[in-house]
Order: structure tokens, then C-alpha cells, then sequence
């Protein structure tokens, strides 16, 4: 439950390190029964973990001495701040019409399309096959989908 005394602070990563210094910190905070509550690493968040905490000192105790931190940025965030991290997305709302996708599950595993249509409410798209003679619409659910090409068509 949040409180009005809950604190967010953002450690400064290597890039693509995200991951692992936030497993490194949830060791860290296990081991030392540390006031840390949760520890987040959004992809869209490139170089950059979200803790929440009580005190700063209890961050620093944490990252002492972990690889791939780079530092602690100034100041704290509100909830308000980092709240849309946390709200999932469906897979077509970051797709769009003219992107290149990967069937990645069912009989077209594997083959290429062209994405024509969007249906966000549905989280479904309709590709063309790329490799087709004729081409012909196929829907697809969009998290059997994998973006290879952001161009639009």
C-alpha cells in the first residue's frame, strides 16, 4: 500500500545492465535486511533503475561496491512519476500500420509480414506475408508477433 512518506530514487546503470544491478541490489537487500522495497527496471528506462526506498543511505548500502553503477541522480520521484511504468501495454498499441513483423507462434512461424491493420481494442493486427505470391490477409493476435522494422509503409 502506498504511504505519503514512500520515496523513489533513480540509480544511473550502464546501458542494457539494468537487469543485473537490480539483481544485484535484491541480493544486496536481502543480505542486509536493507529498507528498500521494490526495484524497478523498465526497458523503455535505458541506463536507469527506479528504487523505492526510505533512505538514501539504505540505496547506498545497496550499490556499494556492484558493477555497472554509474551513480545516483539527484532529488526523488513521485509515484505520479513512474506510474505509467507500471500499467501494462498491449502488444498492438506499440505496433503500427507499414512495420515489419516476425510471426513468432502458429502455422506461420517464422515468416515475415507487413503489418495493414491495427485493431487495438482486439490486440490484433493483419499482416500480408512478405515471401507470398498472391498476398492475403492474415489476423493475428499481436503478442504472436515480434517487430523487426519500424519503417512506415
Amino acid at each position: 500500500m502506498m504511504s505519503a512518506e514512500d520515496k523513489f530514487f533513480v540509480v544511473k546503470t550502464t546501458a542494457n545492465q539494468e537487469r543485473v544491478v537490480a539483481n544485484l541490489m535484491e541480493m544486496a537487500v536481502r543480505k542486509y535486511n536493507l529498507g528498500i522495497y521494490s526495484i524497478l527496471a523498465p526497458k523503455e528506462l535505458k541506463g536507469y533503475i527506479i528504487i523505492e526506498a526510505d533512505k538514501m543511505e539504505d540505496i547506498l548500502k545497496a550499490i556499494r561496491g556492484l558493477p555497472h553503477v554509474k551513480g545516483i541522480v539527484r532529488g526523488e520521484l513521485s509515484f505520479h512519476e513512474i506510474e505509467h511504468f507500471l500499467t501494462p501495454k498491449k502488444a498492438a498499441e506499440q505496433i503500427k500500420e507499414g512495420y515489419t513483423v516476425e510471426i513468432v507462434s502458429g502455422p506461420f512461424k517464422g515468416e515475415l509480414a507487413i503489418v495493414k491493420r491495427v485493431d487495438e481494442s482486439r490486440n490484433e493486427i493483419t499482416v500480408e506475408l512478405r515471401e507470398a505470391v498472391v498476398p492475403i490477409p492474415i489476423t493475428v493476435n499481436a503478442d504472436h508477433v515480434r517487430v523487426v522494422d519500424k519503417k512506415e509503409i
